[in-house]
């Protein structure tokens, strides 16, 4: 080999040598954080179970696909070295069986396990998950995440503000934050938050925070007397960032909790987590008076009614869409989603009971064997099956369903299978698995445009932007179900009383600062 060759290829090798040298100087240096977390809204006032294949985990470098700012070419991205183990997140629903809860900890501490040592932990949860024979799994969840990592990683964990903070939740937690909106439009942005308090704390050197301010709320609402899109619920939760940005605040945060399950730690919750001991008391004590202040100023977000009169406001309306939210079986919030009472009365009414009455979209209805019967007979084709009531048929059986197959889709994440049925002059979707109706797609998938329709009805609670956005106008029905708006009706046992509204007539409570100790000074 000639001399010149042989000298470039040298340099070449020690070129490369270099770069990989000052790559892995680069990789020791950046903080190592792990991500972990299962979400989940779960009603115990539903009798249905939720399984393991409902939580669609993803381990590894697939869990990077549900956050946008971690993308591989993200400033985020680079500024540690992430070890993504498993997350999982799944449509509201009933309680979590317990073999679907140790099967997915299991797992998420396996490879945790595996793959540390760790500096920091992106801890992604919901925060009202209820497992069967278990209180607080979230906070056994980290407990036992704790227990592998030890106390000295530093952990940030992002919450739904529909969530509820428990006090070994607040103990093995460093960091917390939770959305600041309902509907959840700052979801992304509240994760990227907590994320950012992470790096901060870890890149600075400052580790955990000196104070962690919690404050219990005794109050429980449903989210649908709490958005934030009107008052007091806007103006409460601008006080938030406020808080936060106070000097020596890291970051505030306000829980509505829960209000669909039967626990003690279901309440609202005020955390403040900073360095300045004053700033972090004072901070959480107005955000919580502020709260308790506003109590009896929390109405639904829209005209809510008997769907009886819903149905006489949108048949007498020119207004199109007219969209009823039939809300007792909200999947979205923990409904089992398979109560038929609204369609049933739906398909009794004499003014949708020929092809040329007022159009009506009915989403939706579960019922795999009848979208099995579909599949078999097509589009076009006449179809006489049951659907609904599987599940939840404590208000009324399955519903029969007769009428011209419209359209059929496959592939969807959640439904899986998706078929639409005629009825009279209603569109009745029915779906081999549950699945809430959010977005415009959903219903043009298949072949159905609700902005031409006359009244749209669905089993959603407060409507999401899209739906909002469309809508000619708007109520909620006050049906029966697993997240029934009517808390006096669900029969609380275990809640901790008393607690606004069912003890209206309560005295102030203590609205105080309670300081939790950092995570490594707890042990149990």
């Amino acid at each position: 080999m000639k001399p010149v060759i042989t000298s470039c290829i040298l340099v070449l090798v020690l070129l490369t040598s270099c770069q990989q040298d000052q790559k892995q100087k680069n990789t020791e240096n950046l903080p190592r954080i792990a991500i972990a977390g299962l979400g989940i809204e779960s009603s115990t006032f539903s009798p249905a179970l939720t399984h393991e294949e409902a939580f669609h985990a993803k381990e590894g470098a697939a869990v990077f696909e549900r956050y946008p700012f971690l993308q591989a070419d993200s400033l985020y991205r680079s500024r540690a070295e992430w070890i993504p183990t498993l997350v999982g997140k799944s449509l509201p629903g009933g309680t979590v069986t317990r073999e679907a809860y140790e099967s997915l900890v299991s797992r998420t501490l396996e490879l945790l396990k595996e793959n540390g040592p760790y500096d920091g932990l992106f801890f992604d949860i919901h925060g009202a998950m209820s497992v069967v024979g278990l209180d607080d799994p979230e906070g056994d969840l980290i407990k036992r995440i704790r227990d592998v990592i030890g106390t000295d990683v530093l952990i940030s964990t992002s919450m739904d503000l529909h969530g509820n903070v428990s006090q070994r939740l607040a103990k093995h937690t460093d960091l917390i934050t939770c959305y600041r909106m309902a509907p959840h439009e700052d979801a992304i942005e509240s994760k990227k938050r907590a994320v950012t308090n992470l790096l901060e704390r870890l890149e600075s050197g400052k580790g955990k925070p000196e104070y962690k301010a919690w404050i219990p709320v005794p109050i429980l609402l449903p989210g649908e007397k709490t958005s934030t899109r009107i008052e007091p619920g806007k103006s409460l939760y601008a006080k938030v960032p406020r808080v936060a940005n106070n000097e020596g605040v890291i970051d505030a945060a306000i829980w509505i909790g829960y209000a669909w399950a039967d626990e003690p730690r279901n309440h609202a919750v005020v955390m403040v987590t900073g360095d300045d001991k004053e700033e972090v008391a004072e901070g959480a004590e107005y955000l919580a008076r502020s709260f308790w202040d506003a109590r009896e100023q929390f109405e639904f977000v829209a005209p809510t009614t008997t769907l009886e009169e819903s149905l006489k406001m949108a048949l007498s309306s020119d207004k199109q869409p007219f969209i009823i939210s039939d809300m007792g079986d909200n999947p979205t919030a923990g409904g089992a989603g398979d109560v038929t009472w609204t369609l049933q009365q739906l398909l009794a009414r004499p003014e949708f009971k020929s092809a040329d009455g007022p159009s009506l979209i009915y989403a939706s209805i579960p019922g795999p064997e009848f979208v099995k019967e579909a599949l078999e007979i097509g589009i076009g084709g006449n179809i006489k099956a049951t659907a609904g009531a599987a599940v939840d048929d404590r208000f009324a059986g399955p519903v029969e369903l007769e009428g011209t197959i419209q359209a059929i889709y496959e592939g969807d994440r959640d439904a899986e299978t998706e078929v639409v049925v005629k009825v009279g002059s209603i569109n009745v979707i029915v779906t081999k698995k549950r699945k809430p109706y959010h977005h415009l797609s959903d219903f043009t998938n298949l072949g159905l445009d609700p902005k031409q329709t006359d009244i749209v009805v669905v089993k959603i609670g407060y409507l999401v932007p899209e739906l909002y956005d469309i809508r000619g106008d708007w109520v909620m029905a006050l049906t029966p179900g697993g997240v029934d708006q009517d808390l006096n009706r669900l029969g609380y046992k275990r809640i901790d009383r008393p607690i606004f509204p069912l003890d209206s007539a309560m005295v102030q409570p203590d609205l105080k600062t309670r300081f939790i100790p950092a995570s490594d000074a707890v042990r149990k």
